[in-house]
């Protein structure tokens, strides 16, 4: 076996609590410390791996085996991850796909983040179901509970988007309408999933001014997914809201929030995320319920939007949260879930054709 599928050593996870878990380090030999959070999805550890939106968590994966097929070229949602430790209980360092040119346990190795198996992983999303917001370190000793509630304030004053937004203006090709996309920690499967509708698209950093994005003459905007709290941007709201009245414009997870704070709405606290593959949503203008990928651990607060200006479009059909919003004049929608389901279900892709012919209709109207 190669060394970097080898554990290093004995490792351990200790929560907030005081409560330690003890199991074997892979990957980076360095501390990993963030909010510890669970995804229940099957398949898709590579795309959870390099999903912006988990910057700064420790993700649990409540599926028993995981590593198994391997990492490809292919699935990548950024150059490299964010989050900062896996939780599994049994890794797999055989994998077996004939796509796989490396295991999770090499990725994790050359990308710098630590994985801790042999855990269980059923304890620990209880705890995490149970107590909501959990903080815990991926160490090769056991930390005191100060070093943990130390580590979580430098942690809260941490700005994600900024950390995970490009820096530079990205342009790409395409024959069809033109999208600005705001970056807030943007999934690869975003931009490819507009690329394919034959969109030009140009990739902009998130505090990009209501000016730039005009100078960029878009047909249309897109603010993505991303991590953190949204609320941490509403300074840049009223600049964004100025090129939302401008242009016809979907929002995805952390854009859906933005959205809604850009209108005067209020967001919220998960008890403990929504992170997986199989969410059931429900159309609320058809009644038709679709299967949803989300990822977010923030929730748009229903009673602090303003109904003359934003709708309720889908809602969440476990708990009955916010899925959606429509503005009752403008062409403006967003949506919490994942419409490019990378990966997941893809019964929610329609998202996307009503974007591009919300682009259609303005742009038809406007040099009509």
């Amino acid at each position: 076996m190669d060394r970097e599928n080898q554990a290093l050593g004995t490792g351990y996870l200790t929560l907030e609590s005081g409560e330690v878990f003890t199991g074997k380090l892979y990957g980076a030999p360095i501390n990993g410390f963030g909010e510890v959070v669970f995804h229940t999805g099957m398949t898709g550890y590579q795309e959870v791996m390099t999903d912006p939106s988990f910057a700064g968590q420790i993700v649990t994966f409540t599926y028993p085996l995981i590593g198994n097929y391997g990492i490809n070229e292919k699935d990548y949602e950024a150059a490299k991850p964010a989050l900062t430790g896996m939780i599994v209980s049994e890794l797999c360092t055989e994998p077996s796909h004939y796509e796989s040119n490396m295991t999770l346990a090499q990725a994790a190795e050359a990308f710098g983040f630590p994985i801790l198996a042999g855990i269980d992983t059923r304890t620990i999303t209880k705890r995490v179901r149970q107590d909501g917001t959990v903080f815990g370190v991926i160490s090769d000793q056991p930390m005191q509970v100060e070093e943990v509630v130390s580590l979580r304030y430098k942690h809260a004053k941490k700005s994600l988007v900024a950390n995970v937004s490009r820096q530079q203006v990205e342009r790409y090709p395409g024959t069809g309408e033109h999208v600005v996309l705001i970056d807030l920690g943007m999934k690869q499967s975003i931009l490819d999933a507009l690329l394919e509708q034959g969109c030009r698209v140009t990739v902009v950093p998130f505090d990009t001014s209501f000016a730039q994005i005009n100078a960029l003459a878009p047909d249309g905007l897109l603010f993505s997914n991303g991590p953190g709290d949204p609320e941490h941007l509403l300074a840049y709201c009223s600049e964004w809201r100025k090129a939302v009245e401008q242009y016809p414009t979907l929002g995805i997870c952390l854009g859906h929030q933005v959205l809604a704070l850009m209108y005067g709405g209020k967001t919220e606290k998960l008890a403990y995320g929504h992170r997986g593959s199989n969410h059931p949503v429900k159309d609320l203008m058809t009644g038709k319920v679709y299967m949803s990928s989300q990822n977010h651990g923030y929730v748009v607060k229903e009673e602090s939007l303003d109904k003359r200006q934003l709708t309720v479009s889908y809602r969440n059909v476990n708990d009955g949260s916010v899925e959606g919003l429509r503005h009752v004049s403008l062409p403006v929608f967003s949506v919490q879930f994942h419409p490019e389901a990378h990966p997941g279900p893809s019964d929610t892709s329609h998202i996307f054709h009503q974007f591009l012919q919300s682009m259609r209709v303005v742009g038809a109207k406007r040099y009509a």
